[in-house]
């Protein structure tokens, strides 16, 4: 049975119904992250599916040193505050130090250890021990089952709100792959998983200095990703992907979102 684990108002895992946890990549400034945030919330309200706010204050795994990484940790914990008071919606955002827990700890409602940074048994044991939910990205060189151990390095701080994220394996080079045999084995270890439809769509490296995508294929694998019976779908959404500072090209746009909620809605329907 998977543990049911609340998140904020929003209670996912056990039988519950799918979870969207969805924002832009990064945060780019105040005006266009609380749009984003606000027009997410109206549009999840309207096909009444729970909302978690995601961005990152920084993007420490840029492909290139002169990419946008956001406004940093200060400013940008800001920021996801604001969201999380004005709207009432739970706050996800990643970390990459040790350093950054506890001050992150005290806005985010789920930090978020990235898929490069799964292995790092210190900083996966740092998170765990600030109390929070932990969602943990399955690294793109691991197998599903692998993440088991890790999974066991949160629970060992007396933390076992924990969130599993598979979001594609390497395969070649700058190409990622979704095994939906991924889905079944991951939910076995016990706490709600996640399927992050955008960042498996990315190219890695893709255009030389940066990742390119194929948003194109979001809504074929975030289908078939639901069919297993997943508990929560992860999408990086913007209002002009085009002119996105990060990862634009994997981000799906967000007046194309409403009817690919309902579509995901209705297939977890019929699996749950």
């Amino acid at each position: 049975m998977v543990k049911e684990i609340c998140v904020g108002n929003v209670k996912m895992g056990g039988d519950r119904p799918l979870v969207l946890i969805a924002g832009p990549c990064v945060i780019e400034n105040e005006a266009a992250t609380m749009r984003c945030a606000e027009r997410l919330m109206t549009i999840c309200n309207g096909v009444s599916i729970p909302l978690i706010f995601k961005a990152s204050y920084d993007k420490a795994n840029r492909t290139s040193v002169s990419s946008f990484r956001g406004p940093g940790m200060k400013d940008g914990l800001k920021i996801l505050k604001k969201v999380k008071e004005a709207l009432g919606v739970p706050v996800l955002s990643d970390i990459h130090s040790i350093e950054q827990v506890e001050p992150a700890a005290e806005v985010l409602d789920v930090v978020q250890i990235p898929a490069f940074l799964c292995r790092q048994t210190d900083l996966v044991v740092a998170a765990a021990k600030s109390g929070r939910v932990v969602n943990i990205k399955k690294g793109q060189f691991l197998a599903p089952w692998d993440m088991e151990n890790v999974a066991g390095k949160a629970v060992s701080t007396g933390n076992d709100n924990i969130v599993l994220t598979e979001r594609g394996v390497s395969f070649g080079y700058n190409n990622l792959v979704s095994d939906m045999r991924s889905f079944p084995i991951l939910r076995k270890i016990g706490y709600p998983v996640v399927f992050d439809a955008t960042h498996s769509v990315q190219l890695p490296g893709g255009l030389g200095g940066s990742s390119g995508g194929q948003r194109e294929f979001v809504e074929y694998l975030g289908r078939a990703a639901v069919a297993t019976g997943i508990d929560g779908i992860f999408m990086e959404v913007h209002e002009d992907p085009e002119k996105a500072l990060c990862d634009g090209p994997n981000s799906v746009k967000l007046e194309d979102l409403p009817p690919l909620l309902k579509k995901l809605k209705a297939i977890d329907a019929i699996v749950k």
